[in-house]
């Protein structure tokens, strides 16, 4: 039995793996190449391996490729044998070790985090070996090791890349000194980690940075400076370590020294800081998460995501210092569309007010807030981009109504950087920022400045200061005059924005406005809204100029056909050609990004709209397959998986999925409609590990809410392949159904519903819908609805999910508790569902127990009786209970006696106005009668009128002892015997004799000897 468990567990030696884990796809086949290898070198010599290995690579493309991945992989898993692997691939490889950089790029790209520590460690060994053989690319490899360092993070781990990475360019600094892009890359990335490394341990660490950053900008400043302002805001901060404020006055008051070309810090404050730069100080991991915050989640949902983040990478004191990057990440390289600026996609200005609400320290905070405004300084707008300067002053702007000290600490550092960033360029500060303010306006991205700079909120002392420092911007709107053309495209947007802002940063409840000031301030308020930025209207033809060079010719001219052209057809056969040329052995993987960047921007408007027909036949779903695109999943689906394009077919796609994330459902649905991809939907998982992502759950969900914000219809058509086809990443939990059930109207839930009881669709499993159901008691009032519709439309047993009614609380629920109201209603009481039902905290305005019980009365009087009677039974014993609590690790299944009693009172008050017989059977009577002999006075007097009942029930049993008197006293056992026909006799006599008997008048009860009998009987 074991060596099956074993075989499905990953025991693979390069990645760390759980056991729920499925096998890596890339350590496999890294796995098979090593196999290879061996089977070729096993017990021969070391000039005979290498005579073998030589051979079996000259045999053909596909043969050296497999040789050079097994050797590379035997060096990262085997330290003995790295040096002679490491030996004999430089000796066999053919293509200047091409394959192994392009497969080092891609570890650490996409599988870094999940390396074991031998492989880790090997990998640095790998790239010092191959900066010493000076192997072209190896400065690349070094730039992709520099961004995995990640800021403010004093981890051991991080510690040793740090120093592991700074070590390979100190030994071998002739060698970087060729490469100015990696001078400037590290020197970015040393002066930024600098600032981390001040604790006493780490002061060995720091001496070596600062005195490798001092050489290369000392030795080699012109290739420094093309790093640009961000330049100097690092120096900044690491300016009071001696060595560096040697710098810093060179830097300042004679900067000749620095190199004849440099005329001066102007210089370099002028020049705006690459992407490249930002986006270095940001791990891969990282990055991915942040841009799809920025592209995927719906502003008011961000919650979750930004407390995973922070939890992540947030939440030491060293990374208070991360901040800094992450802001002028977003400020500097998230630059979104016009089509994602005008939709509900969270905005850049909430993740930047909630990094700020985030720092805890006083210089993080003021390190931040100049991050943000770094590019105000000296923004030239023939130069500049607005999208640099756009958060901050929108993070103003909303943040004045929920969050005014935001505003306020904002406002009040913009005008107080003025005159302190540095005294000598004062002035042109101050025209930097008058720029910026200008260009915002021209921009439309705030109409008017005014209710900004001049609101009742704001202290005196600001506003007087914001006045004196910017008077042109300080003056009231004039009346407002509505632009009929924009406030048509910008009405809807300043509405969902408005209301959403004041939980924008997710720490204060969200609070009405002033109703006055609404009323006072109606015309203005419109005027100042923010709106999309203009651009977004003007529709430009595609533009792929910037890459067409970085083809190869056969290629490039392939592009520019299918440019010219807009037959569909004649794009479909040249889109095929392209196909072709990819696969063939000599394709150049370099040019892959590129070429994604040409046929997103191409095909963009194929995936504007809707994809699913109007009408769905056969004919027209393939024709909806039939587009320039969909010739990549053509291949794809008619190709065996081992064969050598389909991997780099496969890339291809994930790297056009970077460029345009729409890509994903179109592979879904490619999947379902076109007659040949039937049966062939778990393509889509080999997709999803081949992406950046590299999870197949996080892809679906990611590609579900793509699908499901651009188009509905197409989202419900997919579902029941989704849920069919990926069972373990859609039944787990609640993600997708929530997607569903958020936007679908009355006509789609139908439909579903059709398709469940069809045996279409399996949206539950037993196992996990209790979970999910507890989930959705968070989501909205349709949403839960048509949840419980779906649920109820499967044949699950309702016993599965009846504790969640331990979850249910009358005022915050009540969609959930009316749904299980009449599904109860349908069913036969059983005892889990009476001890759920009577575990209900008892409240008068709570009638779920009441109306449930009392139709169960009415209907199922029997077997409810028998179970409220086990109940009371077993709760009976108050110590016992208390100590069973004790003993409990849950508190929600508590169930009192005091409650059974509250609601069976509350029960017996409901049927007082109804003929009803229910609480004139024996079994409640005698469980009644067994709680009063042992309860205390204060549950006797409360509970009085329902232990009368169990009084007269007494009484009723009294009687036909007595007259039997001269019978000799029967055992309890013979007595037991006897109880059928006094249960007989009650039936027939309770309802005519007792009744006589209560219509006379009675003496006051007395307690009879018989009684504890009676009251033993009954246990």
């Amino acid at each position: 039995m074991e060596p099956a468990p074993a075989k499905a567990k990953p025991q693979g030696r390069l990645l760390v793996a759980t056991q729920l884990d499925a096998k890596d796809e890339l350590e496999e086949r890294l796995e098979r190449c090593v196999v290879i290898v061996q089977a070729l070198t096993n017990g021969l010599s070391e000039r005979e391996a290498n005579d073998a290995l030589t051979a079996n690579v000259c045999k053909g493309q596909q043969q050296h490729e497999e040789v050079c991945l097994g050797l590379f992989t035997l060096v990262l898993t085997e330290p003995a044998q790295a040096q002679r692997c490491y030996r004999d691939l430089t000796l066999v490889n053919r293509d200047g070790m091409n394959i192994v950089l392009v497969k080092i790029n891609q570890i650490l790209m996409e599988k870094f985090l999940k390396l074991q520590d031998n492989p880790r460690t090997q990998l640095v060994w790998l790239v010092r070996e191959l900066v010493k053989s000076g192997v072209i690319g190896a400065d690349g490899v070094i730039m992709t090791l520099l961004k995995q360092i990640a800021g403010g993070d004093i981890s051991a781990k991080n510690l040793w890349l740090a120093e592991s990475v700074l070590d390979i360019l100190l030994e071998q600094k002739e060698w970087v000194l060729k490469s100015g892009m990696l001078i400037a890359m590290s020197v970015y990335t040393y002066l930024r980690l600098i600032v981390d490394h001040g604790a006493s341990n780490l002061l060995p660490l720091r001496q070596k940075e600062v005195d490798f950053c001092i050489s290369m900008l000392r030795e080699k400043f012109m290739e420094c400076l093309i790093i640009g302002r961000d330049l100097v805001r690092l120096l900044q901060n690491v300016a009071r370590i001696p060595e560096m404020e040697l710098l810093w006055r060179d830097l300042l008051h004679n900067p000749q020294v620095l190199s004849p070309q440099f005329t001066g810090i102007l210089q370099l404050l002028t020049a705006r800081t690459s992407r490249k730069f930002l986006a270095c100080r940001l791990t891969p991991d990282m990055e991915t998460k942040l841009l799809f915050m920025t592209s995927r989640v719906r502003f008011g949902q961000q919650k979750r995501y930004q407390d995973w983040f922070q939890r992540q990478y947030l939440s030491t004191a060293e990374s208070q210092s991360l901040r800094c990057d992450l802001i002028r990440y977003i400020c500097g390289v998230v630059h979104p569309s016009n089509e994602v600026l005008s939709s509900d996609i969270l905005p850049r200005w909430a993740i930047i007010g909630w990094l700020l609400t985030t720092c805890t320290s006083n210089v993080a905070a003021s390190n931040a807030k100049l991050a943000l405004f770094y590019d105000w300084l000296f923004f030239n707008p023939e130069k500049d981009s607005i999208m640099n300067i756009e958060p901050a002053i929108l993070v103003m702007h909303h943040s004045m109504k929920p969050h005014p000290a935001i505003t306020a600490t904002l406002l009040d550092f913009m005008c107080r950087i003025i005159p302190h960033f540095f005294p000598p360029l004062e002035s042109q500060v101050r025209q930097g920022v008058f720029n910026s303010l200008n260009f915002i306006m021209e921009k439309r991205v705030l109409a008017h400045l005014a209710p900004l700079f001049d609101n009742p909120k704001l202290d005196r002392e600001l506003r007087s200061m914001l006045r004196e420092r910017f008077p042109e911007f300080c003056s009231p709107p004039s009346p407002p005059t509505e632009v009929k053309m924009e406030e048509a495209v910008s009405m809807e947007m300043d509405n969902h924005v408005l209301d959403k802002e004041e939980g924008c940063y997710d720490h204060t409840e969200a609070a009405f406005s002033d109703d006055e000031e609404e009323v006072n301030n109606k015309g203005k308020k419109r005027e100042f809204r923010f709106h999309p930025i203009k651009e977004a209207v003007v529709e430009e033809p595609a533009d792929i100029t910037p890459w067409l060079d970085q083809l190869d010719d056969t290629m490039k001219e392939k592009v520019q056909q299918i440019q010219k052209t807009s037959d569909t057809e004649t794009q479909c056969e040249v889109m095929q050609e392209v196909v072709d040329l990819i696969m063939e052995d000599d394709f150049d993987t370099e040019q892959m990004s590129a070429l994604a960047s040409c046929l997103a921007e191409l095909f963009k408007d194929h995936f504007r709209g809707e994809v699913l027909p109007e009408e769905i036949t056969e004919e027209s779903l393939e024709e909806s397959v039939s587009k320039p695109v969909c010739l990549i999943f053509r291949n794809l689906v008619t190709m065996q998986e081992d064969n050598s394009g389909f991997s780099v077919l496969l890339d291809m796609l994930a790297e056009l999925y970077q460029k345009q994330p729409k890509i994903g459902y179109h592979l879904l649905y490619y999947l379902k409609a076109s007659k040949a991809a039937n049966g062939k939907m778990m393509l889509y998982e080999s997709f999803a590990q081949a992406t950046a992502l590299g999870d197949l759950h996080t892809c679906l969900m990611m590609d579900m809410k793509a699908c499901q914000e651009d188009d509905v219809r197409l989202l419900c058509y997919l579902t029941p392949s989704i849920y069919s086809e990926f069972p373990d990443e859609t039944l787990r939990s609640g993600e997708l159904l929530n997607m569903i059930v958020a936007v679908i109207d009355s006509m789609q839930l139908q439909e579903l519903m059709c398709h469940v009881m069809m045996g279409n669709l399996v949206m539950f499993r037993k196992d996990s819908v209790l979970n999910i159901l507890i989930q959705s008691l968070e989501w909205e009032t349709f949403e839960q609805y048509s949840t419980w519709q779906l649920f109820l439309a499967h044949s699950i047993p309702l016993e599965t999910i009846i504790p969640i009614l331990q979850h249910l609380k009358y005022k915050e629920h009540p969609e959930a508790l009316s749904c299980l109201l009449l599904q109860l209603r349908r069913e036969k009481p059983s005892e889990e569902m009476v001890k759920m039902v009577l575990s209900r905290p008892c409240h008068p305005e709570d009638q779920f127990t009441t109306s449930i019980l009392r139709h169960w009365a009415s209907k199922y009087d029997d077997s409810l009786g028998e179970h409220i009677k086990a109940q009371l039974i077993k709760n009976n014993n108050q110590p016992r209970k208390r100590q069973s609590l004790r003993s409990s690790s849950s508190k929600l299944a508590q169930l009192t006696l005091e409650q059974i009693l509250e609601h069976l009172d509350n029960l017996r008050l409901s049927l007082s106005n109804m003929k009803n017989n229910f609480f004139t059977q024996t079994p409640i009577l005698q469980a009644l009668q067994h709680v009063q002999a042992s309860c205390d006075e204060a549950h006797k007097m409360r509970f009085s009128d329902l232990f009368a009942l169990a009084e007269e029930y007494e009484d009723s049993q009294a009687k036909p002892l007595k007259s039997r008197r001269k019978a000799p006293a029967s055992s309890p056992r013979s007595r037991k015997g006897v109880a059928p026909p006094t249960n007989n006799e009650e039936e027939s006599a309770s309802s005519s004799a007792s009744e006589e008997e209560d219509s006379k008048p009675k003496a006051p009860k007395r307690k009879r000897k018989g009684s504890s009998a009676v009251g033993s009987d009954s246990d």
